[in-house]
């Protein structure tokens, strides 16, 4: 189980076995599963160790599709338009009788979803032919993957059938999330691969906040859990400098030199920080070292995504269906 693999036919031919295949988008590996069987929905659940309240979202080949799941309302059109194929997630209302796995939508009366723009995930689901859930391919609030190897190294590998190889992603980090008040107005429900700035320049228009409760135990949507995306190390943000025993995760060209770890982005360039973040923390984390210190991360463009995931990752951590949170299974 678990193998790596450049065989689309394989992975399309496992997804309609019900069984679960790992594959690349430009954001970070995804664990998919036939979006309409509650047995192979169920399965990414319990591989995962997910909790049953957090909804997946399901990735399509074309907008025509996504339509076909929800009633998109017009602003979340207009943002389809700009960033489909791309690392935007949209969560509108389900649209009765498509098809979903309930289990998929965690109960709710909404769906996300999402057209990917990695090639490897487009000729999957078109070859596949129908939507596919798909989390990140990881154990539930661990950090996400974003190579095939790591899938590979993780628990994850021997409930896959196998792992779609389409080496790093470009991205590196999860989509942007919208979702959509009672007036149609566009919420940022999770920063992500799309800055916002880019998303209120399509817009004309500032794009709302979530209220404070989105991070609930029942979230409205993916990748609102205040713990997740997290090494087994524990994380110090904002930090100048290491202390004793722990490595550093440095930004920027006046980052201390001489001390041990890695730097995001030597340029500054937040893109380049935002693709490495995953693949940097995994290294990291594969020393051993008990601690990670985290460089300051400017809050605009892709560091709002950044800094929500790192924010996340430095949460308490409940114990998971895995074990103890900080020690991996």
């Amino acid at each position: 189980m678990g193998k790596i693999v450049q065989d689309i036919d394989a992975a399309v031919q496992a997804l309609k076995a019900g069984q679960l295949v790992a594959f690349p988008t430009e954001t970070v590996y995804g664990l998919g599963a036939d979006a309409t069987s509650d047995a192979a929905v169920s399965a990414i659940y319990a591989a995962k160790g997910r909790p049953a309240t957090n909804p997946l979202i399901i990735h399509v080949a074309s907008m025509q599709q996504a339509e076909a799941l929800v009633h998109m309302p017009q602003v979340a059109r207009k943002l389809a338009e700009a960033f489909w194929p791309g690392p935007l997630t949209i969560v509108a209302p389900y649209r009765e009788g498509a098809g979903i796995s309930a289990i998929a939508r965690a109960g709710l009366d909404t769906l996300a979803v999402r057209v990917p723009a990695h090639p490897l995930a487009q000729e999957l689901l078109t070859a596949f032919g129908g939507p596919v859930a798909a989390p990140s391919a990881n154990v539930s609030g661990r950090l996400s993957p974003t190579e095939a190897e790591h899938v590979a190294e993780s628990p994850l590998a021997e409930h896959v059938a196998c792992i779609l190889d389409g080496d790093e992603c470009p991205v590196g980090l999860e989509s942007t999330i919208i979702g959509f008040d009672e007036k149609g107005r566009a919420t940022l429900l999770r920063p992500g691969g799309i800055a916002r700035e880019e998303m209120e320049r399509v817009l004309g228009a500032p794009l709302l906040r979530p209220p404070a409760a989105s991070d609930a135990a029942r979230p409205s949507a993916p990748g609102q859990l205040s713990s997740h995306y997290a090494p087994r190390a524990r994380l110090r943000l904002n930090a100048d400098a290491p202390r004793e025993g722990e490595m550093y995760l440095a930004f920027g060209a006046e980052a201390p030199q001489g001390v041990p770890g890695l730097n995001l982005s030597p340029t500054g360039d937040l893109a380049e920080a935002a693709a490495n973040l995953y693949a940097y923390l995994h290294i990291l984390d594969a020393t051993g070292v008990d601690g990670i210190a985290v460089a300051p991360i400017p809050e605009h463009g892709l560091g709002e995504a950044i800094n929500d995931r790192l924010r996340r990752a430095a949460a308490p951590r409940p114990q998971d269906a895995h074990g103890k949170h900080g020690k991996q299974a």
